[in-house]
């Protein structure tokens, strides 16, 4: 199943009826935060550096989303979706001469980077025609003032009541919009000084701006206007979210953590949560995470903080190098000479900032920190072991991280691959094919040893309110299997509230 996410509208590909499970699917990792240059709010699929910043521009050393997508694919990763926010961010402006008035344009996408510029002829217009013009927009690139992207509207018109108004064209613009007040004439040719048949381009009167330093709430953004993490709502899969830190040397704060972890929790991802720049020792962290009390299966987070080789000293958050590096690891690309009980090797430019001595291993893992350490030819090692889910009797079966990401990835897997059998009204045979699916995709599972045993259950029932599915299994570090039921409906999928219940309590 794909999603084409643009302008705000969501095309899903459904899967067919019956069709297999994906047993390893590339895991989906977004990324959300701020930029030079890019569209606000919108989910932006890159699948390598080189994408990122020619659609949001460089790393920025008023950012650490750039460092973070660098880092997530220098670790492994394929998949990343990008959302830009910003904090009264401006985008640039445009006027056309008209007549004494003129046409006014703002960029759409905001930033001092994004440069644009319009062109005004009436090739191909009657005389008698006064209300209409052609115009082109182009933006281009910063660095080299190359056109990169170029939009043409053939016969706008100037008038608000005309079906052709250049204002209602410019709506599905992804270059610039109209502002008022609207021209009383139709804007005037643009002409270069050279020649004067030769149309020429009018360059920007006024630079965008790039905006203030994020707040929590710029990341959080709003579930009705689609905005910060919300943006995200449209995509059917999301395996992991991260949250680079705002500003500089500044740490997440509550309201986006904990919007963040409500978000994972509905769309069944991993949030990955930087430790505090103020955790130097492991007992730091130790008591810190203790404050957090973010006691959430959703949620994992790490010690210590890394620094870069080449880099400035200072220590800072890699949830971007641990999102590519789980990525690599959920397809199977460890090789085997890589020992899961090491952990997984991050890469060559980062160095661990404080050194996790042996004996506070097993103390960090409990308190659910994943600790990095010092491995062999100078790489460090991650070991991912924990959630935040701990802290408690009532949590404890939670707690696993590799037993918790196989659920999660079970879950969206059925869920994904069943929504077919919501339009379908032969019960008798939703239920066979449904059943036949899921058995399969458990038995690819357990056939690759990514369950822990070969026992595992699927039950299936169809009614007025859709498909119930019941799964059993074991994933690895339980002593006993993990049950959930999938409820699928016309108003889509929901877990049951007992989804991972009772029987993880053996649970490592």
């Amino acid at each position: 199943m794909s999603d084409a996410v643009d302008r705000g509208i969501t095309v899903t590909e459904m899967a067919l009826m019956g069709e297999s499970i994906d047993v390893l699917p590339e895991t989906t990792a977004a990324f959300v935060g701020r930029a030079l240059r890019g569209p606000l709010n919108e989910p932006v699929l890159v699948t390598n550096f080189g994408e990122f910043r020619r659609r949001f521009g460089d790393s920025w050393s008023h950012s650490s989303l750039g460092p973070a997508v660098r880092q997530f694919f220098d670790n492994g990763g394929r998949q990343l979706y990008v959302v830009r926010v910003a904090n009264n961010a401006r985008g640039a402006m445009l006027c056309l001469p008209a007549s004494g008035s003129a046409l006014v344009l703002r960029a759409v996408e905001p930033g001092s980077t994004e440069r644009i510029r319009a062109a005004v002829d009436y090739d191909g217009i009657d005389d008698a025609d006064e209300h209409s013009f052609n115009l082109t927009l182009q933006r281009l690139d910063p660095a080299t003032g190359h056109v990169i992207d170029q939009e043409t509207y053939r016969r706008a018109s100037y008038r608000e009541d005309d079906d052709a108004f250049i204002g209602d064209s410019l709506l599905a613009s992804s270059l610039a919009r109209v502002e008022h007040p609207y021209p009383n004439h139709r804007p005037d040719p643009t002409r270069t000084s050279v020649a004067v048949s030769k149309p020429g381009y009018v360059e920007e009167v006024q630079e965008g701006l790039d905006g203030q330093e994020l707040t929590d709430y710029d990341l959080v953004g709003s579930r009705r206007e689609g905005t910060g993490i919300f943006a995200l709502e449209p995509l059917s899969r999301l395996d992991l979210l991260y949250l680079p830190t705002p500003g500089k040397n500044r740490n997440l704060g509550p309201a986006a953590l904990l919007a963040a972890e409500l978000f994972c929790r509905e769309r069944g991802a991993m949030l990955i949560v930087d430790p505090l720049s103020d955790w130097a020792t492991s007992a730091e962290a130790i008591s810190g995470v203790r404050e957090l009390g973010l006691g959430s299966p959703n949620a994992m987070t790490y010690f210590p903080r890394m620094l870069s080789r080449d880099g400035d000293g200072i220590a800072r958050g890699i949830g971007g190098a641990i999102a590519g590096r789980l990525s690599k690891h959920d397809r199977g690309a460890d090789s085997r000479a890589d020992d899961p009980d090491a952990g997984l090797a991050l890469s060559r430019d980062l160095v661990v900032a404080s050194e996790v001595e042996p004996e506070d291993v097993p103390t960090l893992i409990r308190e659910g920190l994943n600790p990095i350490v010092s491995g062999t030819a100078g790489r460090a090692r991650l070991l991912p072991s924990v959630t935040l889910g701990g802290g408690g009797e009532t949590q404890r079966p939670f707690s696993s991280l590799p037993a918790r990401r196989l659920c999660l990835r079970v879950v969206t897997g059925i869920d994904l691959a069943t929504r077919w059998a919501v339009f379908e009204t032969d019960r008798a045979r939703v239920k066979r094919r449904v059943r036949a699916q899921v058995e399969a995709y458990l038995a690819a599972l357990a056939s690759l040893g990514m369950l822990s045993s070969r026992r595992y259950f699927v039950q299936c029932d169809v009614g007025d309110r859709g498909l119930a599915v019941v799964v059993g299994f074991q994933p690895p570090g339980c002593s006993g299997p993990v049950t959930f039921t999938l409820h699928q409906d016309a108003a889509g999928c929901r877990i049951a509230a007992t989804a991972f219940a009772p029987v993880m309590e053996d649970c490592a």
